[in-house]
């Protein structure tokens, strides 16, 4: 009802508990490169398929029922292929989304496997009608025009918990993040236009699973 412009970026993000589902998943970041730096890698700590820590599975963490729901999910199918859908800018993010040095807001901080990521986040941002238009403008004051429309997560702003990392992390799963539109908030009025935006680069981006 206040309309895109009017409501804050977080708007719709936490639940009635007040969990911000945006970072609401398990940290593996954290213990994955505390074990790099000590050397543990991969004979003491796994680098990948890492399990979820004591900690977040006890009854009193703050962990939302949905997020239970979604672990479980991806633990019950083994997705190879994965993407979720934000609103507010023209962009696509991949992993890593938190970045490497703790107190650093912005770090490039790309995963061993930064040539698929970049690859898939591109197949996505160059068939999707509103980012490839040489007409778009900018939503706020980034111009990841610069970039292909695509860029590092953790080097547009650090997001801890974040379902991509998760994703990556935990099940081998490789998750990218849409921005689907400058207006957080479409009007009933607009879903139409902006399903023709990303119809193609949804179909496109799903037959990677195959392309490789």
């Amino acid at each position: 009802r206040q309309g895109s412009e009017l409501s804050g970026w977080a708007m719709g993000r936490w639940t009635y508990e007040g969990i911000d589902l945006n970072h609401n998943f398990a940290d593996l970041n954290t213990a994955l490169w505390d074990a790099e730096d000590n050397d543990l890698v991969p004979h003491e700590f796994p680098n990948h398929y890492i399990p979820i820590p004591e900690y977040y599975t006890f009854a009193n963490a703050t962990v939302a029922p949905e997020t239970r729901a979604v672990i479980d999910w991806m633990q019950r199918y083994p997705f190879v292929l994965s993407a979720n859908l934000h609103g507010g800018e023209l962009v696509v993010t991949y992993p890593f989304d938190m970045t490497r040095t703790y107190w650093k807001a912005q770090e490039l901080t790309p995963t061993a496997d930064d040539g698929v990521f970049r690859w898939l986040a591109t197949v996505y941002a160059t068939s999707n009608l509103a980012m490839a238009s040489e007409e778009r403008r900018l939503c706020h004051y980034d111009d990841f025009t610069r970039f292909g429309n695509i860029i590092n997560g953790a080097n547009w702003h650090t997001v801890p918990g974040s379902m991509n990392d998760f994703s990556y992390l935990h099940t081998n799963c490789f998750e990218i993040t849409v921005e689907l539109s400058c207006d957080k908030f479409p009007h009933a009025s607009e879903l139409p236009a902006e399903w023709e935006n990303n119809r193609e680069s949804l179909l496109l981006y799903m037959e990677q699973v195959r392309a490789g």
